[in-house]
């Protein structure tokens, strides 16, 4: 197998496992461990892949992006302790929009023990949550319903939700840099976050510390448009001041 066919394979086992180690690859492809670590920094380089400790995992892009199963459980501690934060900064609010995703999920989770709110979503997962909570009204989007997270994207949920004006939105994201702002793979899904930044007189960036530094393909909104980022320990605190300069409030939990 030439190197070209080898990065090709970490990238594919990558994308299909969610995490590829330097020990169990040397063996599966052959080669010595210093040949794989080699070949993760190359595709880390492209933008492919990102370390860990160990190994690496993929970055998602325009061609890839992770399914809610994996997600489901990826951080997962790290995510209830977001969702958890970010339910606590609603500060009277009475309408709220939820993102798609499953750290916003866990945020609808949250709100369904906070009293009487008006919840807005495009997500199913989400809507969900709050189906037997007796304090809260539900307004879910319509639209086209993308499979791989469950969440109605397209202009019927664009039109409905550009009617409204929302006290709080809780938005989660694919890719935060401070240089190429808040971005996501999917156009349709780019506008439906573009429209909740714009319908919204608060906004909360949710995401944990392995979405800080990627880029996505679609920006949707900068690091400005919202006063507060939550995110756990894993962004160190020099890394939260750097994101603090460009104007939101970090919160590491």
């Amino acid at each position: 197998m030439d190197a070209q066919d080898r990065l090709s394979q970490i990238l594919t086992l990558a994308r299909d496992r969610g995490r590829v180690d330097v020990s169990s690859l040397a063996p599966e492809l052959g080669v010595a461990p210093e040949t794989v670590r080699r070949d993760l920094a190359a595709l880390v380089s492209r933008g492919l892949l990102r370390r860990v400790h160990g190994g690496a995992i993929p970055a998602e892009s325009a061609a890839f992006e992770t399914d809610a199963g994996y997600r489901a459980q990826a951080n997962v501690a790290q995510k209830r302790r977001i969702a958890a934060a970010s339910a606590r900064l609603l500060e009277g609010a009475e309408s709220v929009f939820i993102d798609e995703g499953f750290t916003p999920l866990l945020v609808a989770e949250e709100l369904s023990l906070l009293g009487r709110l008006v919840v807005v979503t495009a997500s199913l997962p989400a809507a969900l949550a709050l189906t037997n909570d007796p304090h809260a009204t539900v307004l879910v989007l319509g639209g086209r319903m993308r499979g791989r997270t469950s969440a109605t994207v397209d202009h019927w949920a664009l039109r409905m939700l550009g009617e409204m004006w929302i006290d709080v939105a809780f938005l989660g994201a694919n890719g935060i840099s401070r240089d190429r702002g808040v971005t996501t793979p999917d156009p349709a899904v780019a506008a439906m976050k573009q429209e909740a930044v714009r319908r919204s007189r608060r906004r909360i960036l949710i995401g944990d510390h392995t979405k800080f530094g990627m880029i996505s393909l679609c920006r949707f909104a900068e690091l400005g448009d919202f006063g507060t980022v939550v995110t756990d320990t894993g962004l160190s605190a020099r890394e939260a001041s750097r994101y603090e300069a460009l104007g939101p409030r970090v919160i590491r939990v």
